[in-house]
C-alpha cells in the first residue's frame, strides 16, 4: 500500500505552473515567468464483505485528481517586474474567500446585534 501512495503522490507532484502554463519563457528580451495554483488529493482502500452485506470476496480500489488554476504572469522587462493576471482566474480562486469571509462577518454581526 506505501508504494502506492508514492506512485500516486509521483504522479501527480507535476499539477501547478507546469500543467497551466508551461516554464518560463523568454521573448524579445521580456522574460515571464508564469503563476498558477495547484492542488491535487487520492484516497484509497481495502475491503472484504461480512455476514451482512451480499459482497462475499475482497476488493480494493482507489483514485485521485487535480486541478490547476491559471493565476497570471510576473513579466520583467528593462530591471522593472509586474504582474500581469488572469482575471477569470483570480475571480475562481477568490470567491471561496469572500464567500467564507462573507459569512463570518454575518455572524459577527448577528452576534452583536444580540
Amino acid at each position: 500500500m506505501a508504494e502506492l501512495v508514492l506512485d500516486l503522490a509521483e504522479r501527480v507532484a507535476g499539477v501547478g505552473v507546469k500543467t497551466a502554463y508551461g516554464d518560463k519563457i523568454e521573448i524579445d528580451g521580456v522574460e515571464v515567468v508564469p503563476v498558477a495554483l495547484g492542488y491535487y488529493g487520492f484516497g484509497g482502500g481495502i475491503g472484504s464483505g461480512d455476514a451482512t452485506s451480499n459482497f462475499t470476496g475482497s476488493g480494493s480500489g482507489g483514485g485521485g485528481g487535480g486541478l490547476s488554476v491559471p493565476l497570471g504572469a510576473y513579466v520583467g522587462e528593462g530591471g522593472r517586474v509586474k504582474f500581469e493576471a488572469n482575471l477569470i482566474g483570480l475571480v475562481l480562486v477568490a470567491t471561496p474567500f469572500v464567500f467564507v469571509v462573507g459569512h463570518a462577518l454575518k455572524s459577527v454581526i448577528r452576534a452583536l446585534k444580540r
